[in-house]
């Protein structure tokens, strides 16, 4: 429809230049370049530190006639998702720029919303490579990443230390760990983001990946679950908790309540984002100095991360989007990757700031970080990622809980991703 609309409006354009009531220069590229121009309106989740309101004052003081107005949604994710996808799916211009998670990009690009970018006019080859995967679609490049984030593992460094045992490197170093040392000093083993929500479905695509395996491939078009390495990676959950190092309660787990159980002394290993080091670290902290951080486990010592954060996207139906190009280069410029780490406390997609020694000093995990985000993989892609999400979520939690057998929850995935994949 879109196409259809601008071929019928150079059409019209056409024959009335030749019947002389349209001058050349009125549809001359100077004009349309300047009708692309204008104030933007960048919707966003909450922004829990309010940090954005001085990024976006820079960039109003100096771009009087672009002025952005930014709109916060809720802070939860569905919620987020819902209303963006509202609005979009209505052809509104309300919104012209879109802070979105990483995971969604694929699914708003399949269906239209939002405007592939040209990748010459960004930084792009200053990112660290990873994140970019998460913004492509099909090959082409639809959003920008702005925030990177990958899972870490917490571990209580004294108790290693006093066992003399190094962090693991490896699931079945995790796994001896969580079983043989944790009870001595009376802790649960492990623990990560098992209840049935997008956390989960990260923890679970995250397990599949240590081993190896993938749940689906091509862009959504293939599931590649039903394999020995992937089921390898979902009975390393559901032996967890069968045999007693991942604690049943953790089974209602999201972040905040993981990260207090570790923080209140209480884990052994902890998986979580970057997010939990400046807290776990904190006065009210019974574990402040005594952990460490490490990379995830994966195959063969190699971390084995799902890539968090969020992407920058252009509304198809934006009427400014040459301004809203270029407030994408200006969000993804080093001044402003710095201030999203120092005043937002999120990670940068620049890589040249995780070697920075004034921030290390701030954020000594950066390094850490710099690894896993190296190693670390997108979600699994899909037009359709709203409902993959809900299918992994809800057959690992089951398979965890252990009203499924890891066979069952298996066959389960494959036939109910695949129905999904042939609704394309």
């Amino acid at each position: 429809m879109r196409w259809t609309r601008t071929a019928s409006r150079g059409l019209l354009v056409a024959v009335l230049i030749c019947a002389g009531y349209v001058s050349h220069s009125a549809v001359s590229g100077v004009d349309e370049s300047a009708a692309r121009r204008g104030p933007l309106t960048l919707v966003t989740g909450e922004d829990l530190t309010g940090y954005l309101e001085g990024v976006l004052k820079d960039w109003n003081q100096a771009h009087p006639g672009e002025k952005v107005t930014l709109v916060e949604l809720p802070e939860a994710a569905d919620e987020v998702r819902a209303q963006m996808a509202t609005s979009l799916r209505s052809g509104s211009a309300r919104y012209d720029v879109l802070n979105i998670d990483v995971a969604w990009t694929s699914e708003f690009a399949a269906a239209g919303w939002i405007s592939p970018l040209n990748a010459d006019r960004f930084p792009i080859k200053q990112f660290l490579p990873p994140v970019v995967q998460t913004a492509t679609f099909d090959g082409r490049l639809y959003a920008l990443p702005y925030v990177t984030n990958a899972g870490l593992l917490y571990y209580r460094k004294d108790v290693l230390e006093k066992e003399g045992e190094k962090p693991p490197r490896t699931w079945a170093e995790l796994e001896r760990l969580a079983k043989t040392v944790a009870p001595k000093y009376g802790l649960d083993g492990y623990a990560g983001q098992f209840l049935p929500y997008e956390g989960l479905t990260v923890n679970a695509a995250e397990a599949v990946q240590s081993t190896g395996g993938t749940i689906l491939v091509d862009e959504g078009r293939r599931v590649t679950v039903d394999s020995p390495a992937a089921r390898r990676g979902l009975e390393l959950l559901t032996r967890g908790v069968r045999d007693g190092w991942i604690p049943k309660k953790a089974l209602t787990y999201k972040e905040e309540e993981s990260r207090k159980a570790f923080q209140d002394g209480h884990l052994l290993f902890l998986r979580n984002w970057p997010y939990v080091h400046a807290l776990a670290g904190g006065k009210d902290s019974k574990v402040a100095g005594k952990f460490g951080v490490t990379p995830l486990p994966g195959l063969g010592g190699n971390a084995a991360g799902i890539l968090g954060g969020s992407n920058l996207a252009i509304n198809a139906d934006s009427r400014h989007r040459d301004s809203a190009t270029d407030l994408l280069v200006y969000l993804t410029s080093q001044k402003v990757q710095r201030q999203v780490l120092v005043d937002g406390g999120l990670p940068p997609v620049r890589a040249d700031l995780y070697n920075d020694p004034a921030l290390v000093r701030q954020f000594p995990y950066l390094p850490t970080l710099r690894e896993a985000v190296l190693a670390a993989k997108p979600r699994p892609k899909s037009p359709r990622y709203d409902q993959v999400n809900l299918v992994i979520q809800a057959v690992v939690h089951d398979a965890m809980a252990q009203r499924d057998t890891t066979d069952e929850a298996i066959a389960r995935l494959k036939r109910e991703l695949e129905a999904i994949a042939r609704r394309r």
